[in-house]
């Protein structure tokens, strides 16, 4: 049980993620402008859609649309990765999901720090997509043993972050103070720095063997790559940015603009590039690319069947358009996704009634005045008006999509193929603790919500 004085690792995140997003306001200013025109555009769709004002009041997301955020970072050692695991914990956020990127080329495993809980959720949904450096699959061995030990010789957390982190892993919480003063000190691990750790001729064996080595290994920290504010719709926003100044990349990946959305849909600017000072540099400076603004739109969380029915239609797209989705074949790419979903029900009682995408219950006005509905079956009291429904927001990534991000950002020529490498046993392994199955909370989210419903009928 919580301490009375301890303040909830539910406002911890929120705090946290609010001063990320100040200090990569600061560092990135055109993540400034992009958060302008999201925001700009969400006061558009909620002024013009009266049905998405409603569900998003019925749900209570309107509460937290303009906290939703999320962040990605990379690390190197499964060290780094287990200390993130316990800071991220001091704010209530768990290793939800794993994520192989080797088959897109991309040579890291990943999962997503977050809160697991619907409640949790409303305080804050902050997420972070974190991914580990798959050292193993660095051919040229002198370089990785390179790597290996540039890794090896860094501390990626200030001595006081872990100070705080083993008082709450202690004492059970932080008091207010300490509280304050863990925010200052985690912020610190996802700070950008100028100066690089390793030599003009050993980042460029790196970034040779694959730009997000480079990004892992050559500097202090895991700098933050990218925060993601939330988006009513990613479409208009995709074609406002260039009248910003800001450059979209050439595709929105996820799946094709719908009624009713679902999973993720994201886009993003291309990574800036930024002058960095390579230790045997006094008076020039090299540069670096690895920091963009990223945008979401986020629908409904998918059953197993109706993830297998996505991937199917995404595969079949994908393997037609035969080539990496790029800006000289965006117009197909999009067409031809457009065509393959419209296998997928569009509709909210479609996907409900398919058992193809998770919902949260709600007992209506109606259902609260009438009496004696006990020998009703749960479709009757849908049908008769007495429990209506929403889909469940989908709080997690889809690696072919963040697999796109990253090769967008990394330039499309930086693509290499590990083939399948999945090994998740390592991952975990590395962790310190098992990874949770996302699929599992929406489904018990799902059932808790039927469960009030009756419980509100006596």
């Amino acid at each position: 049980m919580s301490h009375p004085s301890f303040v909830s690792p539910d406002l911890i995140r929120q705090r946290f993620s609010k001063a990320m997003s100040d200090m990569y306001r600061e560092e990135v200013p055109l993540y400034g402008a992009l958060m302008a025109l999201v925001e700009q555009t969400n006061r558009h769709v909620l002024e013009t859609d009266p049905q998405v004002a409603s569900q998003l009041n019925s749900t209570g997301e309107i509460q937290r649309l303009d906290l939703e955020r999320h962040g990605a970072i990379r690390v190197g050692t499964a060290n780094e990765l287990a200390t993130l695991a316990r800071l991220f914990a001091v704010m209530g956020m768990q290793p939800v999901g794993y994520y192989d990127l080797t088959p897109a080329g991309v040579p890291v495993h990943s999962t997503a720090f977050r809160a697991v809980h619907e409640t949790a959720l409303q305080v804050s949904p902050f997420r972070v997509f974190t991914s580990l450096l798959r050292l193993e699959l660095i051919e040229d061995l002198e370089l990785r043993a390179f790597a290996q030990s540039v890794l090896d010789q860094r501390s990626i957390f200030t001595p006081a972050a872990l100070n705080l982190i083993d008082r709450a892993e202690r004492d059970g919480g932080l008091t207010e103070s300490d509280a304050r003063h863990f925010v200052e000190q985690a912020l610190e691990t996802f700070r950008w720095h100028h100066s690089a750790t390793v030599s003009a001729e050993q980042y460029r064996k790196l970034s040779a063997q694959h730009r997000l080595i480079a990004d892992v290994v050559a500097f202090k920290g895991p700098h933050i790559n990218h925060l993601t504010p939330r988006t009513l719709d990613i479409d208009i926003v995709q074609a406002q940015m260039p009248a910003h100044g800001i450059t979209p990349k050439a595709v929105i990946e996820g799946p094709p603009r719908r009624q009713c959305p679902i999973l993720l849909r994201q886009t993003s600017f291309k990574a800036l590039d930024e002058p960095i000072a390579f230790t045997d540099q006094t008076s020039t400076h090299g540069s670096h690319s690895a920091r963009f603004g990223e945008i979401e739109q986020r629908g409904a969380a998918l059953t197993p069947k109706g993830r297998a029915l996505y991937d199917r239609l995404l595969n079949a797209a994908r393997d037609e358009l035969d080539d990496f989705p790029n800006e000289g074949n965006a117009a197909r790419y999009n067409a031809l996704m457009t065509q393959h979903f419209a296998e997928f029900p569009d509709t909210l009682e479609g996907m409900r009634q398919q058992e193809l995408a998770y919902f949260r219950y709600f007992v209506t006005e109606k259902g609260r005045a009438t009496s004696d509905l006990k020998s009703l079956a749960l479709d009757e009291l849908l049908d008769e008006g007495f429990f209506q429904v929403e889909p469940l927001v989908y709080e997690d990534f889809l690696p072919v999509s963040a697999a796109g991000i990253f090769q967008s950002n990394l330039g499309d020529a930086a693509q290499s193929h590990y083939g399948e490498h999945s090994n998740r046993q390592a991952f975990e392994q590395a962790l310190g603790r098992s990874t949770i199955d996302e699929l599992g909370l929406y489904a018990e989210t799902q059932r808790r919500s039927i469960e009030q419903c009756f419980e509100a009928l006596g």
